[in-house]
């Protein structure tokens, strides 16, 4: 009886997969019985009447089920009612998306259909739909961002209104230094025939010390016959990036997080202990408390819905509380001996005098090879897995934040590496380095527990204790993690680093 319910589940879930679209799908897509059985096993949940997302049985409703497909769903709807080539995001939200901001709480798109409307969608986010009454202003050439049709980069910052240039100057700021030249963003200026625009991008560009590129507008805009009035958009706004030119729009935002937050970080975060513990006694200390440390570190796991799991439903080999567990849980733990005397190591070499952020940016392969490498002997994980960083998108449980794309870690990465080693306040390497990983999240799994190894190679070398995440503080943790991603808000996990590390630091106390 189990197997049959399991292979009609395989089935439903197939026929699901077979007419989604990016794991969204219409409820006319699929038959009345096979839709039912999907919400029922939690593998289908409903986002508007009428249209669904695929997910992995057991995370039906949650933020991640929704946040990662949102860009699914907004393409394959908007295509849906408008065509392929009927709709648009706005200027402002094409930016958005281009740029890799957050997802915001509404999405605007320019349609060639009536359509002015706006629909609710799940966790507090909406999408406007309106009609761009003069065919001459709806974009002549579109290009995709996420699946999802959007303005050419120098188009969409050309049409920009004034608050967004207010209210969202790093974005504009990314934008501008990912541009390969001034050319594109001339000539859009040109045939949009927008001298107050053109005002407004060259007084960003004086002001993000990018002069050439606006003596260039300003001049190309005379020769045409327009007369260009400069003038600072951001309203007295200092530039967040030091580069004038970026790589990607994530190394850009990375580094413009870690400049806005450090300061936090020093304020929130307490001093130096003292006496400070000496080098044997610290590791001493390490090595006593690392059962309390293998039992408390928690990993953060993504979701998504495979012919893999689909054949473990079919053969009854899927169990979601279950299956394998006594031979994961072992190995987990080898891996996670084995990567905790790593850190050990690593640690040992930043007393010695090298750097720390060094020292990570060398070793953190090592780290993770050994972390999994048990798991990979035993064939539960591929071996091409303990590569390097992933090649596929990957989604936090319970987050709204959606980590960068896998074509933007190795960017992020070698930002974030510059970031920590020239870093001189050990409770920014400790705090910002945890939040900034994981943010990234490079690797498909384990990024929480490398986190917390990165969090005390920093807090050790620096002369904190080794600090431990308590299970009970969980939610916490949680809930401080993604007040930093989402709102840009580092005192909430700054306290709570600090507050953890006041425990141990007690604890160091009394069992010394």
């Amino acid at each position: 009886m189990v197997v049959e319910t399991n292979q009609a589940l395989a089935d439903a879930l197939s026929k699901a997969m077979a007419s989604a679209r990016n794991s969204v799908l219409k409820g006319v897509d699929l038959p009345r019985r096979v839709r039912e059985r999907l919400m029922e096993s939690g593998c289908l949940t409903e986002i508007i009447k009428g249209w669904y997302i695929l997910s992995k049985p057991g995370t039906s409703g949650a933020t991640t089920t929704w946040f990662g497909g949102f860009w699914a769903f907004i393409s394959a709807y908007l295509e849906d009612r408008f065509g392929a080539d009927g709709y648009c995001l706005s200027a402002e939200s094409s930016v958005d998306l281009v740029v890799g901001a957050n997802i915001t709480r509404q999405i605007v798109a320019v349609t060639k259909k009536a359509s002015n409307q706006t629909i609710d969608l799940p966790h507090d986010t909406s999408l406007l739909m309106y009609l761009e009454t003069n065919p001459e202003k709806f974009p002549s050439k579109m290009e995709t961002s996420s699946g999802v049709n959007v303005m050419p980069l120098p188009t969409a910052l050309c049409r920009l209104s004034p608050a967004y240039f207010r209210s969202r100057p790093l974005e504009v700021e990314i934008g501008l230094k990912i541009l390969p030249s001034v050319t594109d963003l001339s000539r859009a200026l040109l045939n949009e025939g927008a001298a107050t625009s053109a005002g407004r991008i060259a007084g960003a560009l004086q002001t993000l010390d990018m002069s050439e590129w606006s003596e260039q507008i300003i001049k190309d805009m005379a020769a045409a016959g327009y007369r260009v009035i400069v003038e600072n958009p951001f309203e007295g706004q200092q530039p967040q990036l030091s580069s004038s030119r970026l790589v990607s729009p994530y190394a850009g935002r990375i580094e413009a997080m870690w400049k806005a937050m450090r300061q936090d970080v020093i304020s929130v975060f307490p001093g130096l202990p003292t006496p400070p513990m000496d080098r044997t006694r610290t590791l001493s200390f390490i090595q006593e408390i690392y059962k309390q440390d293998a039992y408390h570190s928690l990993s953060i796991e993504g979701y998504q819905v495979t012919e893999q799991l689909i054949q473990q439903i079919a053969n009854g080999d899927w169990q979601p509380d279950e299956a394998d567990r006594g031979q994961r849980d072992a190995l987990a733990a080898k891996g996670y001996s084995l990567a905790f005397q790593s850190v050990v190591g690593s640690l040992n070499k930043a007393f010695e005098g090298e750097s720390p952020g060094r020292v990570f940016a060398r070793e953190l392969q090592t780290w993770y090879r050994n972390l999994f490498s048990p798991s990979v002997q035993a064939g539960i994980l591929n071996a091409a897995d303990l590569a390097g960083y992933r090649n596929n998108p990957v989604f936090i449980d319970g987050a709204r934040h959606v980590p960068p794309g896998p074509h933007a870690v190795l960017d992020s990465m070698e930002t974030f590496f510059g970031l920590l080693n020239s870093e001189t306040e050990p409770s920014v390497r400790a705090v910002l380095g945890h939040f900034i990983f994981v943010f990234i999240h490079p690797y498909m799994d384990g990024n929480g527990r490398i986190g917390r190894f990165l969090m005390n190679l920093m807090l050790v070398s620096g002369g904190y204790p080794w600090t431990i995440i308590r299970t009970p503080k969980r939610p916490e943790y949680m809930r401080a993690l993604e007040d930093a991603s989402s709102g840009r808000d580092i005192k909430p996990f700054t306290r709570f680093v600090a507050s953890e590390m006041t425990y141990w630091q007690h604890y160091a106390a009394e069992h010394g």
